[in-house]
């Protein structure tokens, strides 16, 4: 009985691992020439509601320098937020929100810790996270 046990927490742990292992991490990204280069290519939505132009003008005083203009990362500095890693399935609208509030550890990449981000309110939030998912859906994630 306990050996069909452990034979199957260790299949979840290896699967973990497996999946961990699997995530690209920033020196998985093709080589830059600048630092502060963006990290990936992104395709601009046509237009942007209220809410969105909101977010966007609120990411580029808080978030942009880090994270890149139009959320394309910068080389050295930040991940992009144009990317699978961050699709709604996995990084819900939620997880954005207690990222600035509390900052995060890093876990995907390797340019280190997010600090909390000072100055932001629950609405700034929700526009910033209105104005990446857009940029998302107009790159192919959804």
């Amino acid at each position: 009985m306990k050996k069909p046990m452990i034979l199957g927490i260790a299949a979840i742990a290896a699967t973990g691992v497996a999946g961990w292992w699997a995530v690209p991490t920033n020196k998985d990204a093709p080589p830059l020439t600048s630092e502060g280069a963006p990290l990936v290519a992104v395709t601009l939505p046509a237009s942007l509601s209220v809410q969105q132009g909101l977010g966007e003008t609120a990411f580029n005083a808080k978030c942009a320098a880090c994270h890149g203009e139009n959320a394309a990362g910068r080389n050295g500095s930040g991940p992009p937020l144009v990317h699978v890693i961050y699709e709604p399935n996995h990084h819900g609208d939620y997880a954005f929100e207690m990222a600035a509030q509390n900052g995060v550890q890093s876990h995907h990449w390797r340019f280190g810790n997010m600090p909390p981000v000072e100055g932001l309110t629950r609405a700034d939030v929700g526009a910033i996270v209105a104005y990446v998912r857009v940029l998302q859906r107009t790159n192919g994630i959804n």
